[in-house]
């Protein structure tokens, strides 16, 4: 990547206020045209968002990012939109015991209300309030419940089963930091109660130890930084097997989405640590044990996508993907070119990772990181990844889901995917763009937690 050295989240002002815009008129599009019975919208096919099953993960992020917008613009009709839609469709994801994406889900709604409300930003409501809680609570159980212990730890299993440790879910950790923030707990078998805290921690180690490389040696393909999708256990002792990848191209190169998910979700727990008092932190293994291995994680994979991204700061959805030699060896080295004929890029991607390098930077204060997640925004924010044309239900365009699977979009005459947009990939541009105006205009800092 080439770092932008001068930019500041005042210049982006402008484009910030275009972006906020573009993005109202997408929210009232989908909400008038798409219809909730298809399933939860997931990336857009020729513009139309659509449904993919596989898992329920993406609804929080339609009704989240009206609540963002709100957030942003003051426009109470999204702040309405928001909550009617959280109260009448985000029940079931509370429950939901089949999927590890519980911070998406509801930190995105309940999360983001219970938020504002705590800010100032809506009005204090103790009945309202108590159903926020009790939703985070009851989500943040139902995550740490989904647990496969190991001899020294454990982690969140993913939809795969409980050998599978996925990279995502370390950005869906919020769940369990709110609900111990709450005062709450997994209950068990003789009212065993297991520390949320706890399992936050052990998970985060987990992904640290094992999805994240250090150039240490572990395999022939072990640089700084790189990471895998996937970590497989035998459930039967709890011995570490070998890396994998449900989405990206092999175990052994990096899916710069997944990168992109350690690189937000450590970012964020180094900053929640520091709300902590030392005495919660002393029986899992102290402040500067855990400080340590969040931030080492958060610093390798920062600088592994600045290190692998084009100039701009737009990655290509796969570091070490077949046809990506055909690009150059120069790919690196010059703007992202989402029209190409070998490899798509992952806007997604460059959304997600905007606000780890952004939150890295000012927990380390560091302008390295900050002018990084800067020249991320500024590119997302431009002509060639905002999606101007009102007919498209996308915001940021050229998201790619799964490209082993063929799932997205190939326009005709290409050979690639380029120009859709993704739930997430919108949603999370939302959120990085509301943490730059906030640091813009010197408002509250934006967090999850409380």
């Amino acid at each position: 990547m080439r770092i932008h050295p001068t930019l500041t989240p005042q210049e982006l002002i402008p484009d910030l206020e275009r972006f906020w815009q573009v993005s109202g008129q997408k929210i009232a599009d989908l909400d008038r045209h798409y219809d909730p019975a298809k399933g939860s919208p997931v990336f857009t096919v020729a513009g139309k968002y659509t449904a993919r099953g596989w898992t329920e993960w993406t609804q929080g992020f339609q009704y989240g990012s009206e609540i963002l917008q709100f957030d942003a613009t003051g426009n109470p009709t999204f702040l309405e939109m928001g909550k009617k839609n959280t109260v009448e469709k985000m029940a079931p994801h509370v429950s939901h015991f089949g999927v590890h994406d519980h911070g998406f889900n509801n930190v995105s709604t309940y999360g983001n209300l219970l938020r504002l409300m705590n800010e100032g930003r809506i009005p204090e409501n103790e009945w309202e309030r108590n159903f926020y809680v009790m939703a985070l609570q009851a989500s943040s159980a139902v995550q740490a419940k989904r647990w496969t212990a190991l001899p020294a730890g454990g982690y969140i299993y993913s939809f795969n089963g409980p050998h599978s440790l996925f990279a995502d879910t370390i950005r869906s950790l919020r769940a369990l930091a709110v609900g111990h923030q709450l005062g709450y707990a997994l209950m068990g078998e003789n009212d065993r109660r297991t520390s949320l805290l706890e399992r936050l921690v052990q998970h985060a180690k987990t992904t640290a130890d094992f999805a994240v490389y250090y150039g240490e040696g572990r395999d022939h393909y072990d640089v700084w930084g790189r990471t895998a999708h996937e970590s497989i256990f035998n459930v039967n002792d709890g011995a570490y097997r070998c890396p994998n990848s449900q989405q990206g191209f092999s175990p052994f190169t990096t899916w710069t989405r997944g990168l992109a998910w350690i690189m937000l979700g450590a970012a964020e727990q180094l900053e929640f640590i520091q709300t902590l008092e030392d005495a919660e932190l002393e029986p899992l293994g102290g402040r500067e044990a855990i400080d340590a291995f969040l931030l080492k994680m958060a610093k390798a994979t920062c600088d592994f996508y600045i290190e692998h991204t084009a100039t701009d700061g737009i990655p290509y959805w796969d570091t070490g993907a077949l046809d990506l030699h055909k690009l150059g060896a120069e790919v690196y080295e010059r703007e992202s070119d989402p029209f190409n004929d070998a490899e798509p890029v992952d806007s997604s991607a460059a959304a997600i990772g905007a606000q780890g390098l952004l939150r890295l930077g000012r927990y380390l204060d560091d302008s390295t990181y900050t002018q990084a997640g800067l020249t991320v925004m500024k590119t997302l924010l431009s002509d060639n990844y905002l999606s101007l044309d009102e007919a498209h239900q996308g915001l940021i365009l050229h998201s790619v889901y799964h490209r082993p699977n063929g799932w997205d979009h190939i326009p005709a005459g290409r050979s690639v995917p380029c120009g859709e947009s993704s739930m997430w990939g919108d949603y999370h541009a939302r959120e990085a763009a509301l943490y730059v105006q906030r640091l813009a205009h010197d408002e509250p800092y934006y967090k999850f937690y409380l």
